[in-house]
């Protein structure tokens, strides 16, 4: 009889999954439970969390207020659809809808980032009449067919095709003739390049789609009040502007509850998208609009898991509890120590190019994809999770989830200096 060796588990996710379904590591990590800002694998290894899922997890793991209201409400019904009155849906809307700072706000949930920009692409696009769509450079914006056709990451595109024609806009990252500008001349560029490009379209523009902190292109941002200045030019147009706060809302950035806020000198976005963090690691995404615009359309439309009662019940009780426990202002606090830290960490090594961010979303910056793979993995050997991105992948991601402490904050940027330092082969 032959002796075959049990497939690890990676071999199995190979034969079953696609190729594109990327894994983080040489050695794919499995993790197996949580607590806090700590999770541990299959090996019984733990790790400071410093990505959270992709931002997902954003107040802690198994924080008990949560796992308490995901069972309580799976006790008594875990499933309806939207097509029965649902009262922890409407009351998580309420909510919502009164924070957006949206005038006469109405929400529609979905289950993802991604299906919330669809969502809100299908409304701009009915609303206006129009397929064309505005986006900034070095965008990301999901993976469905339309919001790859928004997307500005070459990295994230598969494919050119697309229902939309899309039109992409400088704003968030400073390269080429961009390069040196000041805040205000750079802003002023993008203005001007915005309305030359508006006077180069026939028809109109339906919408302007944009993250006030680009997540997956490297945690870069425009000015503030840039898309501020956007919106004046678009109002003369009559063009939407959505804000995809996927992983910019509920308090991330430590200055505003919004993204959008850190551009409101023409008041709220006509449309922001959500998901991610709400959740706390539920599926749970949606749109907040004015309501002449979610109601725009004519024919019939529910979500079969969009606003399930499960996950509408895990998202108050995170929201309460980050609001009750002002989490945002632990963003500003712990982040702003946390950026000086790796900036301190950073400093003096040739192969560290820029540290930036704003609260809980920090971007490391890296002579290259190859130097970032290398502090990824050390990173995991010292007990650290973070992520990558940017449009090479040459861009740490650190996120914490929004409850980490001063001393959790010090242990990891302690992680991160030796790995850069052990990454960089002393490189100065």
């Amino acid at each position: 009889m032959t002796d075959h060796a049990t497939p690890s588990l990676h071999d199995r996710h190979r034969a079953v999954l696609p190729d594109w379904l990327s894994l983080y590591y040489e050695r794919p990590l499995e993790l197996t439970h949580g607590e806090g800002r700590h999770v541990w694998d299959a090996d019984g290894k733990r790790y400071l969390d410093f990505f959270g899922g992709i931002l997902t997890t954003m107040t802690a793991h198994a924080l008990p207020e949560v796992t308490k209201a995901v069972a309580e409400q799976a006790g008594r019904l875990i499933h309806s659809s939207t097509l029965y009155l649902n009262r922890p849906m409407v009351e998580l809307a309420e909510r919502i809808a009164a924070l957006s700072g949206i005038p006469d706000a109405r929400v529609f949930f979905t289950t993802s980032g991604t299906e919330a920009n669809d969502a809100a692409l299908l409304l701009a696009t009915t609303y206006r009449r129009s397929n064309q769509i505005l986006a900034l450079r070095n965008s990301y914006h999901g993976r469905s067919f339309s919001t790859v056709g928004v997307t500005g990451s070459r990295a994230w595109s598969p494919t050119s095709l697309s229902p939309l024609q899309t039109l992409y806009v400088h704003g968030a990252v400073r390269g080429g003739p961009y390069a040196r500008l000041s805040d205000a001349e750079f802003t002023d560029a993008c203005v001007q390049d915005l309305t030359d490009l508006l006077g180069q379209t026939s028809r109109g523009v339906a919408a302007l789609i944009a993250e006030p902190v680009q997540g997956v292109g490297g945690f870069t941002a425009p000015p503030d009040g840039l898309l501020a200045a956007f919106r004046e030019v678009l109002d003369e147009h009559g063009i939407l502007w959505i804000s995809d706060e996927v992983q910019t809302g509920w308090g991330r950035t430590g200055d505003h509850f919004w993204g959008w806020q850190a551009h409101a000198g023409r008041g709220a976005p006509d449309m922001i998208t959500f998901a991610k963090g709400i959740g706390n690691g539920m599926s749970v995404g949606g749109v907040v609009a004015r309501a002449e615009i979610m109601n725009v359309l004519d024919a019939n439309s529910i979500s079969t898991f969009g606003g399930s009662p499960v996950t509408m019940a895990a998202a108050q009780a995170n929201l309460t509890y980050l609001l009750e426990h002002d989490l945002q202002g632990n963003a500003r606090r712990v982040g702003g120590l946390l950026i000086e830290r790796v900036r301190a960490a950073g400093a003096g090594l040739g192969t560290v190019r820029d540290v930036r961010g704003r609260g809980l979303m920090i971007g490391v910056e890296l002579d290259s994809a190859a130097t970032a793979a290398r502090v990824l993995e050390a990173a995991r050997d010292g007990g650290l999770l973070i992520g990558k991105g940017g449009p090479d992948g040459a861009v740490l991601r650190v996120a914490p989830p929004l409850t980490v402490t001063v001393a959790e904050a010090e242990e990891g940027a302690a992680i991160l200096e030796k790995a850069l330092h052990e990454a960089s082969g002393g490189r100065a």
